[in-house]
């Protein structure tokens, strides 16, 4: 069962986050191991494991790329640890804000993202840039119509945004 059937919702790459906590208490109440405390052995363990991936489907709908990165991985297209070659134009942007961000800290000593109003406007419009090929394909998922080629588009993406992502961690360490 993946997590999608759990919380008896479509496959979809941008689930609606409002309407979940509802289905996760629902489900939660449903699958609580306390309340198999008289049924069997297997019985026990089915509740204990449907409770644990309730946890970590509801963990990674909170988190759009994680939910991205779980669609991918069911559909075959992401694996764990997996080598992905992004494209020249992407890596040279990063660079162009990784050189900024060093000359910063080389300047004053120290870099802090709120001395700076270059960087952090350059990794928005970065990152605006990168989804804006996939945003259609994003929010207007439908499993089944949408292509594995729009698929690997969204992919690409994810893999971007990771690199971001990791610009803006070392922005606010």
């Amino acid at each position: 069962m993946n997590y999608f059937e759990l919380f008896e919702i479509p496959v979809q790459l941008k689930v609606d986050r409002n309407s979940l906590p509802l289905k996760y208490f629902e489900l939660s109440k449903k699958y609580h191991p306390d309340y198999f405390i008289n049924e069997s052995g297997e019985a026990k363990a089915e509740a204990l494991e449907r409770s644990a991936l309730l946890n970590r489907a509801f963990k990674t709908f909170q988190n759009p790329d994680e939910t991205i990165k779980y669609v991918l991985q069911i559909k075959g297209l992401l694996e764990e640890e997996e080598k992905y070659e992004l494209p020249p134009g992407f890596l040279m942007e990063v660079l162009e804000i990784n050189e900024a961000m060093m000359d910063g800290s080389e300047a004053g000593g120290g870099w802090r993202a709120e001395e700076d109003g270059t960087i952090l406007p350059m990794i928005d419009k970065l990152q605006a840039e990168i989804y804006e090929p996939v945003k259609e394909i994003v929010e207007q998922y439908k499993d089944g119509i949408t292509s594995e080629e729009e698929l690997l588009q969204v992919k690409e993406y994810y893999y971007k945004k990771k690199y971001i992502d990791r610009i803006r961690q070392q922005l606010s360490a």
